[in-house]
């Protein structure tokens, strides 16, 4: 019985010693045993494979293997001075060259036309649309289309397509969508084509000028009221009124023309005569008497702003703009660079492209080139709220903090202002324009202030 225990315990020893020899002998993880992982590819070598590829070819993998098999075959031929050798030597040389040779050239009778590009707004999904011409008398085959966007104009840095055929004397379109992130006026330049047709041997990479312009306007906050343009010439011409006063004031004489009802219209403006003549109820329109004022919105584009607060300060320029049309006032844009700009386009256009400028606006030079009419005038700086036209208004993005006393009894004109964004709201906008949509500031523009 002892014998038979010592038996037990001496293989138990032997596992204990085995499961530590297992533990010791355990294989490291991939990380472990190389520290350095993905080493980076010499990037002299790159360069030199990318100039290669775009000025004549780069062989692919399939074809430095039948190369060195050809050098194979041709050191087998200088040694037994065999025929047979030298024959597959010289047709696989030829193949090579011919390999090497042809995707160049077919790649030089390729055209590509790029559409012109409809403007979008922020967060709209722009359409890319380019037309591959084959000029030649060969079909094209297997072809790789690569076109990059403009820096800043979408998350999305390149778009990728496989053309299978194209016939001779033929074209293929290419269309492809792409979510805009932010404003600007972007250029397209050129777009990549790449083939290893016909042998597949070697590989060659063309750029193909394809120059487009593509215009993001900036962000349009549907305002349902801005008294910032309501009482704008408050102060000149007390007597001015909105539409909406007239609106819910008038009863005759303002009548424009009838028109059916719709839910929601005042009793009092329903024409019976017509209505009984007709068989259903009739509303007057009535006459806007406030067109024809002339406003300005002006955008500080001076240096001192920054980025995030820049762009609020263009979206809530277009909001205003197109709120100040809707209220039937001869609005214009004016900025330091293009002066005072007039049309829908133009504007949406002049504000897409516009930045924050290199030097400092003196007092002097605002008086200068302001126009002598009641503006709204967008800045980052309190310094020259006190010299602008009579009647006018500002919006001033800086810390309530920080703000100084400047609706002082003296002061020509009355104003808004708006906390400048954080630090986490502008990351929140550039992840989420959609969902954030301004909203920030369109209540506080329409607020009272």
């Amino acid at each position: 019985m002892s014998e038979v225990l010592i038996i037990k315990r001496e293989i138990n020893g032997v596992r204990l010693m085995a499961n530590k020899n297992s533990d010791r002998q355990k294989p490291r993880s991939r990380s472990q045993l190389n520290p350095k992982k993905n080493p980076k590819k010499n990037p002299k070598l790159k360069q030199f494979s990318q100039w290669l590829e775009r000025r004549f070819a780069t062989p692919e993998f399939i074809g430095g293997m039948y190369a060195a098999l050809a050098l194979f075959f041709f050191l087998a031929a200088t040694n037994t001075l065999a025929g047979w050798l030298y024959v597959i030597s010289g047709v696989s040389f030829a193949l090579l060259i011919v390999g090497a040779v042809m995707p160049k050239r077919l790649l030089g009778e390729l055209v590509v036309v790029r559409s012109p590009i409809d403007p979008v707004s922020v967060g709209d999904d722009i359409w890319i649309d380019l037309t591959i011409q084959n000029s030649g008398r060969t079909e094209k085959r297997l072809l790789e289309m690569r076109d990059l966007l403009p820096d800043g104009l979408s998350p999305i840095l390149q778009q990728e397509s496989v053309i299978e055929v194209i016939p001779p004397l033929q074209e293929y379109r290419w269309n492809y969508e792409a979510k805009t992130a932010k404003r600007g006026v972007f250029l397209f330049r050129s777009t990549e084509i790449a083939t290893s047709s016909p042998l597949g041997l070697f590989r060659s990479r063309r750029d193909c000028p394809a120059g487009q312009k593509a215009i993001v306007y900036p962000t349009v906050l549907p305002l349902d009221s801005c008294p910032l343009i309501e009482q704008l010439g408050a102060d000149t011409n007390p007597r001015q009124y909105s539409d909406q006063n007239n609106y819910n004031n008038a009863t005759e004489g303002l009548t424009k023309t009838l028109r059916p009802y719709r839910w929601g219209d005042p009793t009092r403006l329903i024409h019976w005569r017509t209505s009984a003549k007709f068989g259903e109820l009739r509303v007057r329109e009535l006459e806007v008497t406030i067109g024809g004022q002339e406003v300005a919105i002006a955008l500080d584009s001076s240096k001192g702003w920054t980025s995030a607060a820049f762009e609020e300060a263009v979206v809530a320029a277009a909001s205003l703009y197109f709120y100040a049309q809707k209220s039937q006032l001869s609005v214009r844009l004016w900025t330091e660079e293009t002066g005072v700009i007039v049309g829908d386009r133009a504007v949406l256009e002049t504000l897409a492209a516009i930045q924050i400028g290199d030097r400092a606006v003196s007092e002097t030079q605002v008086l200068k080139d302001l126009p002598d009419i009641p503006v709204v005038w967008l800045t980052h700086s309190p310094d020259h709220l006190a010299y602008l036209p009579l009647g006018s208004r500002w919006v001033l993005w800086q810390s309530v903090a920080n703000m100084p006393k400047v609706n002082e009894p003296n002061q020509r004109s009355l104003g808004l202002v708006i906390e400048p964004i954080s630090h986490d709201d502008a990351n929140l906008n550039e992840l989420n324009p959609e969902q954030n949509a301004y909203s920030s500031l369109r209540s506080q523009l329409q607020s009272y202030f």
